[in-house]
C-alpha cells in the first residue's frame, strides 16, 4: 500500500456492502485505495473521495496499477466533471471502473452530484488516520516531528495544531482534550502546556510530547501523548461536526436496500454513528445491520496492531 495503512476490516466491509456487479458505490475516505480496489475486484464502480492530496496521489498509483487512470482523477476546481471513467483491464471477469475526486466528505451531496452519481448502492467511510500520514515527521502528526505542530489533513486549512495549543486558554485546552478525547489528565495536561508556552511558544510534535511526558510520566500501555494528539487533529480537521454532517447526506444519496458502512476508531465518533442509525431506524428510513459494533479479528490484530481500536457499523436503507 505504498505507506499508507492496510484496508481495516476488509473482509467485514465487503460483507456489508453486500458488492454487486456494475452497482455505484462510494468511498468517502479513500486513503490509499485499498478497499476500492476490493468493490472493483467485484465488479463495483468506485468514486473515491479524500481531502488529503497525498492519499489521493496513493490511491491513484494503486489503483492504476491494475486499471489504468486515463484522466480519471479530478478536481472539483470547476462545476463541471468529466464522465466517469470506464476501464477493460479484466480482472477476475469483471471490468474496473473508478474515479478519484478531492474533497472533503462533509460535501458528500455535492460532490457527488457533480459527479454524476445521484444515486448509489452503497458508501464507506473509514474515519481512521493512516500509518504514512502518522509517520510523515512534516505532517505534523508523529510524536518524534520536528516539524511545525500542524495536523491538517488538508493543507488549505487555516488553523494548525500549534496554532490551538498557543492559543487557547487553559480551561479550553482541559475542555478539548476531555470532550475529544476522554483523556483523564486533562486539567494536570493543559496546566503544563500553560506553563511551558509562557517560556516559548510550542512549535513541533517532539516538544509538545516532552512536556506531556514531563507532566504525566511516560508509562502506560499507549503513549501518553497519544489522546492529546487525538484531540489536537480532530479539532484542527473539525472532524466530529464534519461526521455529523456527512452522514444523513450519505442517507439521501443511497438508493433503497443501498448500504451504508461506518468505521470509527474513537468513542466520540462510534457515538455519533450509533446515534444517527438508531435516529433513522426508529423513523423507519434504516435497519441496523450491526447490533453492537465489530471489531479486528485475531489474524487482522497481529497483521496490523493500529487496528485495534476499528468499529464497523453497518446499516440498510429502508426508504
Amino acid at each position: 500500500m505504498s505507506g499508507f495503512h492496510q484496508p481495516v476490516l476488509l473482509n467485514e466491509v465487503i460483507k456489508y456492502l453486500a458488492v454487486k456487479k456494475n452497482g455505484k458505490y462510494i468511498d468517502a475516505t479513500v486513503g490509499g485505495g485499498g478497499h476500492a480496489q476490493a468493490i472493483c475486484n467485484l465488479g463495483g464502480q468506485i468514486l473515491g473521495l479524500d481531502c488529503d492530496p497525498e492519499a489521493l496521489d496513493s490511491a491513484r498509483e494503486y489503483l492504476s496499477s491494475f486499471a489504468p487512470q486515463n484522466g480519471a482523477s479530478e478536481g472539483l476546481k470547476s462545476t463541471a466533471c468529466p464522465p466517469r471513467q470506464n476501464f477493460g483491464e479484466n480482472l477476475g471477469g469483471v471490468n474496473a471502473s473508478w474515479r478519484l475526486l478531492s474533497g472533503n466528505f462533509k460535501d458528500l451531496a455535492k460532490i457527488a452530484a457533480e459527479a454524476g452519481w445521484v444515486k448509489v448502492d452503497g458508501i464507506l467511510f473509514d474515519l481512521g488516520v493512516s500509518s504514512h500520514q502518522l509517520e510523515s515527521l512534516e505532517r505534523g502528526f508523529s510524536f518524534h516531528s520536528e516539524a511545525p505542530l500542524d495536523m491538517r489533513m488538508d493543507p488549505t486549512l487555516v488553523v494548525t495544531a500549534a496554532d490551538l495549543i498557543n492559543g487557547l486558554t487553559g480551561k479550553e485546552l482541559e475542555k478539548l482534550f476531555w470532550e475529544m478525547s476522554e483523556e483523564y489528565r486533562f486539567k494536570r495536561l493543559a496546566r503544563a502546556i500553560v506553563e511551558a508556552r509562557r517560556l516559548k511558544p510550542i512549535k513541533t510534535g517532539q516538544e509538545l510530547v516532552e512536556i506531556i511526558i514531563k507532566a504525566v510520566g511516560g508509562r502506560g500501555k499507549i503513549h501518553p501523548a497519544t489522546r492529546v494528539f487525538q484531540a489536537l487533529r480532530i479539532v484542527v480537521n473539525d472532524e466530529l461536526n464534519n461526521l455529523r454532517q456527512a452522514l444523513p447526506q450519505a442517507l439521501s444519496i443511497l438508493n433503497k436496500d443501498g448500504r451504508l458502512v461506518v468505521i470509527s476508531f474513537h468513542s466520540g465518533e462510534d457515538r455519533i454513528v450509533k446515534n444517527l442509525f438508531k435516529q433513522m431506524a426508529v423513523e423507519g428510513k434504516l435497519a441496523i445491520m450491526t447490533e453492537k459494533p465489530i471489531g479486528p479479528r485475531e489474524e487482522e490484530l497481529k497483521l496490523n496492531p493500529r487496528s485495534r481500536s476499528a468499529k464497523l457499523r453497518a446499516a440498510e436503507k429502508l426508504l
